[in-house]
């Protein structure tokens, strides 16, 4: 039996990870905005809930919910699309805004992990975006390429984890669902490309990739992985 800690698990990917691994008799340390209902009364099932944007208070509040604990694995999800626009349209402040959850909120969490608790692996779900740079997804691809790179540095400065940047492929999230049903394919052809490929379901993705942790360790600590282009 492993423990791990799994962030951003109020829907989608997240809640499918938690299932997967408490249905592998894992114990599961979860942080999201809300619980899913379904897990409250599983003895191996532990919630703290947190909105990872107020990464002020991240060190001071989660603390206590990780300390003293030991990971096999740590999956840091928590992550938002953030606007569909040209950069020239998009506001600064709200690209801080996504980059606070999808970069710095993962930063403090590292920190405190770090510090406070052992862990041997950890995984940030990253994104093809970090490194394709479509038109329309500044924000989100600026943070997951920091993402990408942040894993990196703390790669070297904390070689005794092992870190890996993660594009887990397209999944039928709300993000997802979003992207198909409101965004302009003529403006942003990359919304199109989206809507033509195959998309997961949260319950296959997950399986796939709890089969694919493990092999990550094989290669180099700081990586950035893509599992469509992994053997």
């Amino acid at each position: 039996m492993k423990n791990i800690l799994i962030t951003g698990v109020s829907s989608g990917l997240g809640e499918a990870l938690v299932e997967a691994c408490l249905n592998n008799g894992d114990s599961v340390y979860a942080i999201g905005r809300t619980m899913p209902k379904r897990f409250e009364n599983n003895p191996h099932f532990f919630f703290f809930p947190y909105d990872l944007s107020e990464t002020f208070m991240i060190k001071s509040t989660i603390r206590e919910f990780l300390e003293h604990h030991s990971f096999n694995l740590a999956i840091l999800n928590a992550g938002v699309l953030g606007e569909i626009n040209t950069l020239n349209k998009v506001e600064v402040s709200h690209i801080k805004d996504v980059m606070d959850i999808n970069v710095w909120a993962n930063k403090e969490l590292i920190d405190l992990l770090g510090e406070y608790s052992t862990v041997q692996q950890i995984v940030g779900i990253s994104s093809g975006a970090a490194v394709n740079g479509s038109k329309g997804w500044g924000a989100y691809s600026l943070s997951k390429s920091a993402l990408n790179m942040l894993l990196k540095v703390y790669a070297k400065e904390l070689p005794e984890i092992h870190f890996t940047s993660l594009a887990h492929g397209i999944i039928k999230t709300p993000m997802v669902e979003h992207i198909i049903e409101e965004v302009d394919e003529t403006l942003f052809p990359s919304a199109k490309t989206l809507k033509e490929s195959y998309i997961q379901t949260p319950k296959e993705a997950a399986q796939n990739l709890l089969k694919i942790f493990p092999k990550l360790l094989e290669h180099e600590s700081g990586s950035f992985l893509d599992v469509r282009t992994m053997d």
